[in-house]
């Protein structure tokens, strides 16, 4: 069997989106009082873009880039890294944003590119997301603050999502009805986004109900509900999307009953970390092993340790969540910590999976 090339290209770029990451994991931990070593003020400020659009945009690009197969679009990929770069460094906001933007752009003109070949409802679904980073980007780049423009990032990532996940519906189709209420779900979602520019009350309850009728459609027509029932990585794919669906209808509720964050960390926190890491993460988490192949060209085996990073993301992300709840503010510093070794963990498990592979090809 021949092996396939391993894509050194780009490693570079992954780096830089797992710099922004790391950044960002410390950036957020210094938001919760842990102090560690050589963490700057651009970590925490800028805490949100850099997992946003650094991190989780270089990715995305950078898999919808290889899925184009054509070397321009690895440009949007390279935008991306670089915005991050920027902020991670401490570059005036305005170069970071900049790149960021065009980065945005760039991934919503690759997916202008494959509607105009052909119009799909999960292609629509992720230019939609595009659209909304872009749009959540140039708001930054215009001097609205970053809690007012989180809506629109978190938008970007939850479409991105879905928008995959539909994709995969056509091996079981959700049939008439089933479209219906999947464009009534993400069309409660994105006006409730929208509204938050004009009224943020009612705008972040609107995304709430929306999200809750996208995490009951995705219970209900993803095929996870199947693969759960297989063993091995389809298994522990399934795992993941289900248990990041219970995070997103979580999510969505505490949107409905709190609306617009009123000021100060905990509602803020209350409100974004569900979705940011409940449900894409846990996402991430379970892609891992089908996107990273993809990109790098080389195996990435499933092994039964992989379940432990995801455990120990939701019991830390819950106990994160009751401080939230109740003030406790030692539940909520320890949960967020352990959701930072968490992200360590599956990041330490994805490599030794791919060297554990490559020993195994060789």
């Amino acid at each position: 069997m021949t092996t396939p090339p391993l894509h050194w290209r780009r490693l570079p770029l992954l780096a830089l989106g797992m710099a922004s990451l790391l950044a960002a994991l410390a950036g957020g931990l210094a938001r919760l009082h842990w102090r560690f070593p050589l963490v700057t003020g651009s970590w925490i400020t800028y805490h949100g873009p850099l997992m946003a659009g650094g991190f989780l945009g270089t990715v995305i690009a950078l898999e919808r880039a290889v899925a184009v197969g054509r070397r321009p679009a690895f440009l949007v990929p390279v935008l991306a890294a670089a915005g991050g770069l920027a902020l991670l460094v401490g570059l005036p906001r305005l170069f970071g944003a900049t790149l960021l933007a065009l980065a945005a752009a760039g991934l919503a003109a690759l997916y202008a590119t494959l509607l105009a070949r052909r119009l799909t409802t999960h292609t629509a679904t992720m230019a939609l997301g595009a659209a909304c980073w872009l749009a959540g980007n140039l708001l930054w780049l215009a001097g609205w603050e970053i809690p007012t423009v989180a809506p629109w990032w978190l938008a970007f990532l939850l479409l991105t999502i879905v928008g995959e996940r539909l994709e995969l519906s056509r091996f079981r189709p959700p049939g008439r009805l089933g479209e219906r209420l999947f464009l009534a779900a993400a069309g409660l979602y994105l006006a409730g986004t929208a509204l938050t520019v004009v009224q943020p009350g009612a705008g972040w309850r609107l995304l709430g109900v929306g999200e809750v009728a996208l995490a009951a459609w995705l219970g209900r027509y993803d095929i996870a509900r199947y693969t759960v029932r297989q063993h091995g990585l389809p298994r522990f794919v399934a795992v993941c999307l289900l248990s990041g669906y219970l995070w997103l209808a979580l999510g969505g509720c505490l949107a409905l009953a709190v609306g617009a964050p009123p000021g100060g960390d905990l509602p803020y926190d209350l409100l974004l970390h569900p979705i940011l890491l409940g449900f894409v993460m846990a996402m991430i988490f379970g892609h891992a092993p089908i996107i990273f192949p993809a990109i790098l060209g080389r195996p990435l085996p499933f092994f039964p340790r992989f379940y432990l990073h995801l455990a120990l993301l939701h019991l830390s992300l819950a106990a994160r969540i009751a401080g939230d709840l109740t003030g406790l503010l030692p539940a909520r510093g320890w949960g967020g910590l352990f959701n930072a070794v968490a992200i360590l963990l599956f990041l330490l498990s994805t490599v030794a999976a791919i060297v554990a592979g490559e020993r195994l090809r060789g």
